[in-house]
């Protein structure tokens, strides 16, 4: 499972899911659904902005979590 840090990163850069979804122009549900590993496929360009808007890197953004 692919697991986001989108809300650890934020928290480090003292930023909000909304600052977020207004920079990247995504809705909060969107977002939320990205966070929540409730989809199944993301855009390269959503993978560009993260790492943009939370100055990351993809390692830094996504993580695999093995399955049980």
């Amino acid at each position: 499972m692919i697991i986001f840090n989108i809300e650890e990163l934020l928290h480090k850069k003292n930023k909000s899911k909304y600052w977020l979804c207004q920079n990247m122009n995504i809705t909060s549900r969107n977002l939320n659904r990205i966070i929540h590993g409730e989809t199944s496929s993301i855009s390269f360009k959503y993978i560009e902005d993260f790492c943009k808007f939370l100055d990351c890197s993809v390692e830094d953004l996504i993580n695999i979590k093995k399955d049980a």
